[in-house]
């Protein structure tokens, strides 16, 4: 089978083209070119490319890079920075896979004429007897199904994900025997246009208009300072409000972009029973209405029971409020069901 894998620099996918040609495949190694700034804190670094080059050497495949710099820009990048400007938190990483690594690479995969790609994902592929299914990984702490949720039964269908079954020190254990020059490099983070030199509000502000904005306290409307950009604010946050002098733990309850005002509250305001979301997509047939699922809201996040609803997911106990513009996944148990849009 001629599988061409998605090739980070990292050791994740580096030992996933291993694995498929010591099992006989013909692989190919190709790696994408994504970010044509400055980044040292992602996946699109040059000093990645040379990564995956040396290690596609080190197993004996052919390396190739492609260049969808412009594609980024158009569907990953310039969406993010206008989302912020409309009040919405978006997941660029997910938009990424949407986008371009699971789109412009397969179908450049099947022009080129190989049969599936393969990346270094932690999920599980497997062909049921209605069609193929997506699952977490074995390994819990690195299951990344979550950014895989918005795939389609005909992305699946191409799709290899050799290290699903294994532990993340049982990769870099293979990685190590191997030679592999990626063994113990660390695992990347963050946004990867981002630099790690620069704040969001910096990147955000040289590219759009950034509004400063007041905080005010819940119910009250009592003033309690301001924020530089509301556009950097999102739902949930505690962080960097500038009330660290303030006893008080408060939270990001409301974004109100209309009044230029962040109202803060405490914890308990952050909590809800249900979470509105739109342009729900589905990795086989649709979830039914007032089907019992579970739901999560951010990669790592644990999984919460609710109960399927056109047009929102209604949990069996309170939950934090979701920033509009985040990705919501529906499983059953570890299988994922499809994924929607925060509303």
């Amino acid at each position: 089978m001629r599988v061409l894998v998605a090739m980070s620099g990292g050791v994740d996918s580096s030992v996933a083209a291993l694995l498929l040609k010591e099992a006989g495949h013909d692989v190919v190694g190709a790696t994408m070119k994504l970010w044509g700034g400055i980044s040292d804190s992602g996946c699109c670094s040059v000093s990645d490319v040379e990564d995956a080059r040396r290690v596609a050497a080190r197993i004996g495949i052919d390396h190739h890079v492609f260049n969808f710099t412009e594609e980024f820009e158009e569907s990953v990048v310039q969406p993010y920075v206008d989302a912020h400007a409309h009040g919405l938190t978006p997941n660029p990483c997910i938009e990424c896979n949407r986008r371009v690594k699971f789109d412009l690479f397969i179908d450049r995969a099947v022009r080129l004429g190989f049969d599936k790609v393969a990346t270094g994902h932690y999920a599980r592929v497997t062909q049921g007897p209605y069609g193929w299914r997506l699952l977490r990984g074995l390994d819990v702490s690195k299951d990344q199904s979550y950014v895989l949720s918005m795939l389609s039964q005909e992305r699946l269908e191409r799709l290899l994900l050799p290290i699903g079954e294994f532990e993340k020190s049982e990769v870099r254990r293979v990685a190590r025997d191997a030679g592999l020059s990626t063994a113990a490099k660390a695992d990347s983070q963050d946004v990867c246009f981002i630099a790690s030199t620069t704040s969001r509000v910096e990147f955000l502000g040289g590219r759009t208009y950034l509004h400063p904005a007041r905080l005010v306290a819940s119910g009250s409307r009592e003033p309690l300072g301001e924020v530089p950009s509301i556009e950097a604010v999102t739902i949930g946050q505690r962080r960097g409000l500038g009330t660290a002098g303030d006893s008080a733990r408060r939270y990001v309850v409301e974004v109100d972009h209309a009044r230029g005002e962040v109202v803060l509250g405490a914890f308990e305001e952050t909590l809800v029973n249900e979470v509105r979301f739109s342009g729900p997509t589905f990795t086989g047939d649709p979830v039914p209405e007032g089907e019992r699922i579970q739901c999560q809201t951010s990669s790592h996040g644990r999984p919460a029971p609710a109960v399927y609803r056109i047009g929102h997911a209604v949990f069996d106990s309170p939950v934090k409020r979701v920033a509009p513009g985040q990705t919501i996944a529906f499983y059953r148990d570890d299988e994922v069901l499809g994924a929607a849009i925060v509303a």
